[in-house]
């Protein structure tokens, strides 16, 4: 842990410090690094998982403050109010364009790794969890306490639990049981006065806002009240693969007519990679299509559903294993069969690599021919990778305007673009960025319109930001908030102004304040 003696090395330093010191009420000393602290690195580095940001050139924090204590997060919002310092939060550090950890003004790291206590009540069927936990610990709590209760959360463990949360986050319960956010019953903030507020004190607007709208606009949530969903004891699960030169182009067409329209227990994802094959001496490329499904029963009501709606894929019972909810989490997670548990529990279970990610949503079937020409561009870039998410089920059944997240009825899939790479500079970083910017460009006719939506967790700098100070944030802040919020946009902000008038908690995608109302 940092050292009071290291910490105070010089006058800025001390005056931090004695700030800190000064607003929190346990001992804080300990939870801060400065740069001169041989832990501030590590500390800092440990939830990076993107290493575009883990560059020389990236700007770092001032000092990082790893609270223990919901006091430390008090501190830290007075203290850098009162310095004027721009302040980030981090959970799992999963932010895909670094907002929750790299500001291009002097900022200070408030990192919630340290506060991760998962509390489960099976009678009432409910989870407190705090942000700073992942969702593999919660899983792993979850089963530790229950076989037939589990959470609509998503598929990567090392996800911190704030910022999954607070964007809306989904998973492969979302068709039978909706979003995460769809499920959550209390929250305790902390907002840009100081003051630490449970749902009944932070009101109902505020509460609606933070439940897909983006935390980190609003003030800093310390943990999660969450309502737990039935399980079955049994799942089942299956991963089966198809190139184009076995059909995919004909499954992939009948899917996107039927995924959404399944039985609410079935969710089938499907995920597309250009991949070689030989030919000769000459190496040609394919498209492979994996289905990836978690189904909520046993094989034989699987098969059932499968052969009458879904035939082109030629799902077989030796296709389909049967397991628990907790295995079908580390199935999903491309963990070997037999894999413990436990493993659930590591935050950093792989190394990471550069990565960009974008989104959008299908509300009309791409036709063969379409599905075709975008296999040859694919093919062309090689690179990126194209997932669809079905919708449907609850997702259908729920308001738009319930929370801020407003892709519910209407959308048949959602699209992730992703690309990685493990090249490091500028010069392989502007390719493959090139790379995934034109495979998005070239969907822009299969995909939604006025606006083109985006999922706000896939965070992506390219469809817009807002400058600090700038006297039109409210008009820059509305072309990526309309593609995020769709009509919810405006209460967001009407939130916001509220809230936060003075703009303390923002980044390059926060939620800005009316026009004329932000006093900096």
């Amino acid at each position: 842990m940092a050292s009071p003696s290291s910490s105070a090395a010089d006058p800025a330093q001390h005056k931090y410090l004695q700030c800190l010191t000064n607003h929190s009420s346990t001992p804080i000393s300990q939870a801060i690094y400065f740069p001169t602290d041989p832990l501030y690195t590590s500390t800092l580095e440990s939830n990076i998982r993107n290493l575009v940001y883990a560059s020389d050139s990236t700007p770092r924090p001032l000092f990082i403050v790893a609270a223990t204590h919901v006091s430390h997060i008090q501190s830290t919002i007075l203290c850098c109010k009162a310095h004027g310092l721009q302040l980030r939060i981090r959970s799992g550090g999963h932010d895909f364009d670094g907002l929750s950890y790299v500001s291009p003004s002097p900022f200070v790291l408030l990192d919630l790794f340290n506060l991760r206590s998962v509390t489960i009540d099976v009678e009432s069927e409910t989870a407190w969890v705090n942000s700073g936990a992942t969702l593999g610990e919660l899983y792993h709590e979850i089963a530790g306490n229950s076989k037939i209760l589990g959470f609509p959360g998503g598929v990567c463990p090392t996800v911190g639990v704030g910022g999954f949360l607070s964007g809306g986050g989904y998973g492969n319960l979302m068709r039978k049981h909706g979003l995460s956010v769809d499920n959550v019953v209390d929250a305790i903030i902390v907002d840009s006065d100081g003051r630490v507020l449970d749902r009944e004190a932070m009101g109902e607007d505020l509460f609606w806002a933070i439940n897909g709208g983006g935390g980190a606009s609003f003030g800093v949530i310390v943990s999660w009240k969450i309502r737990l969903v039935p399980v079955p004891e049994t799942v089942t699960v299956f991963r089966v693969e198809r190139t184009l030169e076995q059909g995919a182009s004909d499954v992939v067409h009948k899917w996107q007519l039927i995924a959404d329209k399944l039985h609410e227990d079935l969710f089938i994802r499907v995920v597309l990679i250009p991949v070689p094959i030989t030919s000769g001496d000459e190496e040609k490329f394919t498209i492979k299509a994996k289905f990836n499904a978690l189904f909520l029963g046993k094989t034989e009501r699987l098969m059932g559903l499968m052969d009458h709606e879904f035939p082109e894929l030629g799902l077989s019972p030796a296709d389909c294993l049967e397991m628990s909810w907790i295995e079908s989490v580390l199935f999903w997670s491309n963990y070997p069969p037999e894999t413990s548990t436990e493993v659930l529990r590591d935050r950093h279970p792989k190394p990471e690599k550069f990565v960009k990610k974008k989104s959008d949503y299908v509300q009309e079937p791409i036709s063969k021919e379409g599905l075709e020409a975008m296999w040859d561009k694919m093919i062309q870039l090689r690179k990126p990778i194209l997932t669809f998410n079905p919708y449907g089920g609850r997702m259908g059944q729920i308001s738009e305007k319930d929370t801020p997240f407003p892709h519910r009825a209407g959308n048949l899939y959602k699209i992730q673009y992703s690309i990685g790479w493990k090249e490091p500079g500028v010069e392989a970083e502007e390719k493959y960025l090139g790379d995934i910017r034109r495979m998005y460009s070239y969907m822009t006719p299969f995909v939604s319109k006025n606006p083109r939506r985006a999922y706000m967790n896939y965070r992506d700098l390219d469809i817009g930001t807002v400058k600090r100070g700038s006297k039109n944030s409210y008009a820059e802040g509305k072309v990526y908030g309309d593609k995020y919020f769709d009509g919810n946009f405006e209460r967001l902000v009407k939130v916001k102004t509220a809230v936060d008038p003075n703009y303390f908690f923002w980044n390059e995608q926060s939620v800005p304040v009316l026009p004329g109302k932000v006093e900096l």
